[in-house]
């Protein structure tokens, strides 16, 4: 075998090894689940009346997070407040983004979610607003109680 063939093969190698390593590192490596007892599954709302968040009802809270970004946190749980009181009471959230989960989360549809915001068949509300310098919660509910939680860029904040 020369030693280009050689050379040209090491480097395929190393470019196969460094791309998974790469993909196991954005998809699982900083991923870790927060106990439904953390205070990162306490959902609040901003209530309308004193601008201030309020916790709710969370149920059957399934939560990721990472300490690599403060973007990288994902909640899916259930509300027993219903929509209509949520929307009289809280803050509801203009330009909901929900960001894409891994794969392997598969309680957070990021696709699903956005499609349903923006018929009208789930509601944004600003759950905490700052929660890192320029990074809001965002929490979305559906009439059935079904609801979701990301955290994404506030409105004018840059990366």
């Amino acid at each position: 075998m020369s030693h280009g063939k050689l050379a040209a093969g090491f480097i395929v190698l190393t470019a196969l090894a460094a791309g998974a390593a790469i993909y196991y590192l954005q998809v699982y490596a900083y991923y870790e689940p927060i106990p439904a007892s953390a205070s990162a599954a306490q959902i609040r709302l901003v209530s309308v009346a004193t601008g201030l968040p309020e916790m709710i009802p969370a149920e059957d809270f399934e939560g990721i997070d990472a300490e690599s970004s403060p973007l990288r946190f994902r909640g899916c749980f259930s509300t027993s407040v219903s929509l209509a009181t949520l929307t009289e009471t809280y803050a509801v959230y203009e330009d909901p983004t929900p960001l894409v989960a891994p794969s392997w989360f598969s309680c957070f549809d990021a696709e699903r979610i956005g499609t349903d915001l923006e018929t009208g068949d789930a509601v944004a509300f600003l759950s905490e607003a700052n929660l890192h310098p320029g990074v809001d919660r965002v929490v979305a509910v559906y009439p059935d109680g079904r609801a979701f939680a990301w955290h994404q860029l506030a409105p004018g904040a840059t990366e």
